[in-house]
């Protein structure tokens, strides 16, 4: 396997050079940060957490930014008091005063 090892170590080396004398390709950059990811698996966990980190931060605030638009404040329909759609209220405004129901003759 280290032969493996070592062809990979080589074409990161190649790319390197390739770099540094000018080619700032980002064909050229992804290929490098792969190679070594290859040879460091440390690297790729630690890019794919960063990654991952970077998403759900971008979720949150966009899920806040939704709720805050979405959100009825002052103006709810539940505390303003419309009136009857008809304009003509049904129900008797004293159904409830005079005699108590409670006590009425059985």
């Amino acid at each position: 396997m280290s032969w493996q090892r070592d062809n990979v170590q080589a074409a990161a080396g190649y790319l390197r050079e390739r770099i540094a004398a000018g080619d700032n390709t980002p064909r050229a950059r992804t290929l490098y940060e792969g190679l070594l990811e290859v040879l460091e698996p440390n690297r790729r966990a630690a890019r794919l957490q960063r990654e991952a980190h970077a998403a759900a931060k971008a979720a949150v605030a966009i899920k806040v930014e939704r709720r805050a638009r979405d959100r009825r404040r002052g103006a709810d329909r539940r505390t303003i008091d419309l009136g009857s759609p008809t304009g003509v209220e049904r129900r008797r405004h004293d159904r409830r005063s005079g005699r108590d129901r409670r006590d009425r003759p059985a």
